[in-house]
């Protein structure tokens, strides 16, 4: 397998729908509130959220390798630096590289919008390393799931309508006030950040008797089996029960078009369901594929239902 084969592996694009979510929420949220977005400004802001969250993936394949936290006994994909097809120091190159990309990317962003950007910018740079490595590392302390709904849902939310609308009280050419769109970012970046996590629970799950063994204290270490298995459960649940709330915030009628949440609804218990009955092994990768689908048919929802203006 050669350098450019092997880093697009490292690279885990099966997981970077987890960018897109957040910034297509944040231009969602926008559109429906005020009926426009720039789409030169999302992106950018994709562009950026892509590499730190190459990066994020990079140092994750390295810093395990190191910690010994990938064995042979591992049941996700394949890790370059594991199973020695990329050098550790290689693989921690390409991700120190791809941050300096997202900075690259960002630079526009920071120009038009100043020190929020920056704000936002310099923790999220900081923990794509600090995820798996540094002084605490998140995912080594039961934190992952913390730290993808704050992370990968919360600010990536707010920090694309940061770029979208600005900081100014209404926004120009429209009777909206920015506190709405930031008050309908909160909400829905809260609930991509559930389903979101929902991955990372799954992901912890399946490696969970691997990860007692390499002393690596993920959720799912902490909680046992069956608490695991329900928490992502509950984050399902939690992204529906809060629908009337986001619905409201985004001027949609949920009475007249519940209906178009059905096919979601049956996606999401079909999903509870396997995470209930599904074995801790190889199987639970079916259900990462099914979990960042069910989130895309969970925003494509949002897309569809037209606001109420």
């Amino acid at each position: 397998m050669n350098l450019i084969s092997s880093a697009f592996l490292a690279a885990r694009p099966k997981t970077l729908s987890a960018s897109l979510i957040p910034v297509w929420a944040g231009c969602l949220i926008v559109q429906k509130l005020t009926g426009n977005w720039d789409v030169t400004l999302a992106l950018y802001t994709l562009a950026s959220c892509l590499c730190i969250q190459i990066a994020c993936n990079f140092f994750n394949d390295a810093i395990d390798y190191k910690n010994h936290a990938d064995t042979d006994k591992r049941t996700g994909p394949t890790r370059m630096t594991a199973s020695g097809a990329l050098a550790p120091r290689t693989v921690m190159l390409i991700g120190a590289c791809f941050l300096l990309v997202a900075c690259c990317f960002a630079w526009p962003l920071i120009e038009l919008r100043g020190w929020p950007i920056i704000a936002i910018g310099v923790p999220s740079l900081y923990f794509a390393y600090g995820y798996t490595g540094g002084p605490y590392p998140l995912a080594y302390n039961g934190l992952g799931e913390v730290f993808v709904i704050i992370f990968f849902g919360l600010i990536a939310v707010l920090g694309t309508v940061l770029v979208q609308v600005g900081t100014e009280a209404v926004i120009p050419g429209t009777y909206i006030s920015s506190l709405s769109v930031y008050n309908a970012g909160i909400i829905l970046g809260i609930q991509c950040g559930l389903l979101s996590a929902v991955m990372i629970s799954v992901n912890n799950i399946r490696d969970r008797k691997e990860d007692i063994n390499t002393g690596k204290r993920t959720l799912a270490v902490k909680l046992g089996d069956s608490k695991a298995r329900a928490l992502a459960q509950a984050f399902i649940v939690a992204a529906y029960v809060t629908l009337p709330t986001s619905c409201r915030a985004l001027n949609l009628d949920l009475s007249l078009t519940w209906w178009m949440w059905i096919p979601g609804i049956i996606l999401a218990g079909t999903l509870m369901l396997m995470i209930r009955k599904f074995p801790a092994n190889e199987q639970m990768n079916k259900l990462l594929a099914l979990s960042s689908l069910h989130l895309i048919v969970y925003l494509t929802i949002y897309s569809l239902i037209p606001a109420s203006r």
